[in-house]
């Protein structure tokens, strides 16, 4: 049963949220990511969601940021999800989900877009692909951005090896028990490959739950 307090200007609350799929993970965070993206986007036009997932981020994120035009893309599987909260709470800046698998393809290209992505932004997904795949978004990144674009990562992060709480420990464990290639990263391997593709780390913020929203800069 989804029992979310969807209290919002944004959204119409006579839909019923109950027949959406539905991520509590991004109920809870989507205020606190929304508050940093009104910052580092100031300037920016045409963000890239990769892995939108449900597709609640983009419905929150793009009726908030009205000069940003918010691209959403993930593998097929997920499209019927995201396609259905973007018919619940459509927006004039939302665009309907790309087809992007990590593993395969290159980063699709918006019909909005004549230039490189602004921005790519990923939430909760570090953890969950391999390290493999990691560095192939980095390096996607990389290739896909303009000088001075950002690629924002939101998710939970170890600090110098080691996990920032006992809640991080537990959820570490039972991601690798259900995938052995997935898990919590450390920052620090995060930054580094980050900078072999020319990503520099400009911002770190700490957020709810022991997570960490990394924002890096093309150079």
């Amino acid at each position: 049963m989804h029992d979310a307090n969807l209290n919002s200007d944004n959204l119409n609350n006579k839909v019923d949220i109950s027949a959406l799929p539905f991520s509590q993970a991004c109920e809870n965070n989507k205020q606190p990511i929304l508050e940093i993206l009104q910052t580092e986007l100031q300037g920016f036009s045409h963000v890239l969601e990769i892995g939108s997932g449900t597709g609640q981020h983009s419905v929150y994120f793009a009726p908030n940021l009205p000069e940003i035009q918010w691209q959403t893309s993930d593998v097929i599987n997920n499209h019927r999800h995201i396609v259905a909260w973007h018919n619940a709470y459509p927006a004039p800046n939302l665009s309907l989900p790309l087809a992007f698998d990590l593993a395969h393809d290159s980063v699709p290209v918006s019909s909005h877009l004549d230039r490189p992505y602004d921005v790519i932004f990923t939430a909760n997904t570090l953890h969950i692909i391999s390290w493999d795949l990691v560095g192939r978004l980095f390096a996607l990144a990389s290739e896909a951005l303009s000088i001075d674009g950002k690629l924002i990562i939101y998710g939970p992060f170890n600090e110098h090896g080691k996990y920032t709480s006992e809640g991080n420990q537990r959820f570490d464990a039972m991601l690798r028990a259900g995938n052995p290639d997935s898990g919590i990263r450390d920052k620090e391997d995060i930054i580094s490959l980050a900078n072999a593709h020319y990503l520099q780390l400009s911002q770190t913020y700490a957020m709810p739950a022991n997570n960490q929203l990394l924002v890096f800069r093309k150079n």
